[in-house]
């Protein structure tokens, strides 16, 4: 296949789950370094995927606006997206999502080459090459695995290195300098609500766990989504600052201004990981197939046998707070960055 080709790869939602395919992004990027590679996935997950250095165009959808408009209007938007995606004459696209609808745009693309993610049988049709979706790898590498089944992809290995544009920096810089943190000490960013209440830690234990560190002299910053804000007052409550409802990578910055990220099975967690920074996530297992930060199981707290995630102990957590906090040279000063 020609270098100076024209690539889509898709992936509509969710924040976590387009951070995944940002090492197989980076790889068609290595392996077609020439090509114009597009990337189509849901409006609210733009900010992301503008910032995959691999990807020169986005095309993004409104779901909102699908949702809310009547079957004509659907019918006369999905014709235009078809239209304008077949217009642009991809000889590549790659589905990392496989959903029936994804199948079909992808097949209706005309694209002589077409990668995807088979969830059933029945929608392999779609496409020239295709890998059925087994849960017994992180997704990051199942996604390297089709690469690698269905081109030309080898001897590379999958860089997840997400690149923050300096506009965000500042905005967290600002952030920092407007709600009085320090640069020069410590700071401990919370994530503590997940879009699924399966993957949350209780609210008080974080609260719990923000008084330990707090009373150690380590600056604490919760995060959170525009919905989240009274959520989150207790945490307002106890002195801490929280951020919900800033845009996204300006949540970024502070994520890398932090010396140490804490949360659940979140995307904004799996993003923190790909900049580089040093997580500790709290999730369900490390089993095959679980959603652990990319590359790193270890830096994990799972139940003890026999129990459940909001059965995890707080002295557990602080424990591996601790660890992640000495690993990045944190036990006097705070550093802008903690590279792996």
């Amino acid at each position: 296949m020609d270098a100076a080709i024209n690539i889509l790869v898709i992936r509509l939602k969710s924040i976590g789950d387009v951070v995944f395919t940002l090492p197989a992004v980076n790889l068609v990027r290595d392996a077609f370094p020439k090509a114009k590679i597009t990337f189509l996935t849901a409006e609210e997950n733009r900010p992301v995927a503008r910032c995959f250095a691999g990807v020169d165009n986005i095309v993004a959808l409104d779901r909102k606006v699908f949702r809310r408009m009547g079957l004509g209007a659907i019918w006369s938007e999905s014709v235009g997206l078809v239209l304008r995606l077949r217009r642009a004459k991809f000889d590549l696209v790659i589905d990392l999502q496989g959903y029936g609808e994804t199948a079909l745009l992808t097949w209706l693309t005309r694209a002589p080459q077409r990668w995807g993610r088979i969830y059933r049988p029945a929608r392999r049709w779609a496409y020239t090459c295709g890998l059925p979706w087994s849960t017994d790898r992180h997704p990051v590498d199942w996604f390297v695995s089709l690469l690698r089944h269905c081109g030309p992809i080898c001897g590379s290995t999958a860089r997840n290195q997400f690149c923050l544009p300096e506009s965000a920096m500042q905005a967290a810089r600002e952030f920092f300098l407007t709600h009085g943190l320090d640069r020069a000490k410590p700071t401990l960013f919370i994530q503590p609500l997940a879009s699924s209440p399966g993957k949350n830690w209780p609210l008080k234990n974080y609260l719990a766990l923000a008084a330990h560190w707090q009373a150690l002299g380590l600056q604490v910053l919760f995060g959170g989504g525009p919905g989240d804000r009274a959520t989150l007052q207790p945490a307002l409550d106890a002195g801490h600052v929280a951020s919900a409802g800033v845009p996204l990578l300006t949540t970024a910055g502070l994520m890398r201004l932090s010396t140490v990220v804490l949360g659940s099975d979140t995307g904004l967690v799996h993003l923190a990981n790909a900049m580089g920074q040093r997580v500790v996530m709290l999730i369900h297992g490390i089993t095959p197939g679980a959603t652990f930060p990319y590359g790193h199981p270890e830096w994990t707290v799972t139940p003890r046998e026999g129990h459940l995630l909001p059965d995890i102990a707080v002295e557990d957590v602080i424990a591996a707070t601790s660890r992640a906090m000495t690993d990045c040279g944190a036990a006097g000063t705070a550093r802008e960055t903690c590279l792996p």
